[in-house]
């Protein structure tokens, strides 16, 4: 079966709850589209606003506080918001990667860490962090085991290998700049290849279900897992998957009974989280991303930029400013997408007003900057 590209934009809104608001709990709607990514505290609020129908950001909250969703360093090696229940399969299945992007990076070992110094200070670090502790606790924890100052990029590393979530701190998103961990309730299993192989397979067979279909470098892509791994994960999988086809011959792979819409399914606007996933998850960015507009969208040092979907596709950007939504877009609109936007906007904006009216305020300098638009209006509330 060959798939247009078209037809594989249309695939990913549906299963990603874009093409519709679904009638979901928060905690369903973020196991459904595999996880949120958070290194933003705004944008999981941001992204189910758009994904389920009557979102309620109290509803998140309570989700958080009751560590039913949790955050945590996973794929792509940043923050994601995931169901806990889905936390241990995910992180066996980054253990690999994030051990050796954080244990052997070579800022760690110039600040004379080694993995085996972080194997043997784990134990107590994750006892020690049985109740929630701020970074500094954590910090000063390390160092009393270590007789000594702990540079910080050690820390860093040590957190964002360690099975830590981050401890919910309070509103307006749940999580602010004074950070807090707690030891994940169920400890994944570390350095065994065994469990990080059936835990990359459990995590693709995820992907597939919430992105696919999709290549093997597309999987590679989302996770960030060496494309070996990756290859070797879907092997396990390929007789339990659909072998599927794009339009470029690109070999592509789905789980059997996977919505597959026609092509031709409108897609509304939406007003897209900054670091959706839907714009990071495929080696192929052209699903969602038109190629002149990459650059524009996903910045130098890895900013990506809240977007305006029209038609499926990104069409410009938007930011929260003075009264309104600004939305600019990067070529002419049809009055249509204009209107469609406008409601969302209003929607969004009662969202954002009850909590922070400004919520990506720090990164307005790209606006500052310039960007190629050909018009952009302020969507009032």
């Amino acid at each position: 079966m060959v798939l247009t590209a078209r037809a594989l934009n249309r695939s990913t809104l549906q299963r990603q709850l874009l093409l519709e608001r679904a009638p979901l709990g928060v905690a369903d709607a973020v196991r459904r589209v595999v996880g949120l990514q958070a290194q933003h505290p705004g944008s999981p609020y941001v992204a189910l606003w758009n994904r389920v129908a009557g979102f309620d950001p109290e509803h998140l909250d309570g989700a958080v506080s009751g560590y039913e969703l949790v955050r945590s360093t996973l794929m792509r090696l940043t923050l994601h918001l995931v169901h806990a229940e889905d936390y241990r399969a995910f992180r066996e299945g980054m253990e690999p990667t994030l051990r050796g992007s954080r244990l052997h990076d070579p800022r760690f070992t110039a600040a004379g860490f080694t993995a085996a110094d972080a194997d043997a200070l784990l134990p107590g670090l994750l006892a020690y962090a049985g109740s929630a502790r701020t970074g500094a606790e954590l910090r000063e924890h390390i160092e009393k085991g270590r007789g000594g100052p702990v540079e910080a990029v050690v820390w860093r590393m040590v957190r964002q290998y360690a099975p830590l979530w981050h401890a919910p701190t309070g509103l307006p998103w749940s999580f602010g700049t004074a950070q807090s961990f707690v030891t994940a309730s169920e400890r994944p299993v570390l350095g065994d290849p065994e469990a990080s192989a059936a835990g990359l397979a459990a995590l693709l067979r995820r992907y597939l279900e919430g992105f696919g279909p999709a290549s093997v470098p597309d999987m590679a892509q989302f996770t960030t897992a060496p494309r070996r791994l990756v290859r070797e994960a879907v092997k396990t999988l390929e007789d339990g998957l659909d072998r599927l086809e794009g339009d470029d011959g690109t070999v592509l792979y789905d789980v059997p009974g996977a919505p597959r819409p026609e092509e031709d399914v409108p897609a509304p606007p939406r007003l897209m989280a900054m670091w959706d996933s839907v714009l990071l998850a495929y080696a192929d960015r052209s699903r969602i991303i038109p190629p002149a507009y990459r650059k524009h969208v996903i910045r130098v040092n890895g900013d990506t930029l809240p977007t305006l979907l029209v038609d499926g596709y990104v069409a410009g950007v938007w930011r929260p400013v003075d009264g309104g939504i600004e939305a600019s877009a990067f070529h002419p609109l049809p009055a249509a997408a204009w209107e469609a936007l406008e409601a969302e906007a209003a929607s969004l904006g009662r969202l954002l007003a009850a909590r922070d009216p400004h919520v990506y305020r720090r990164y307005d300098h790209w606006w500052v900057k310039g960007l190629p638009t050909v018009e952009s209006r302020v969507l009032a509330y």
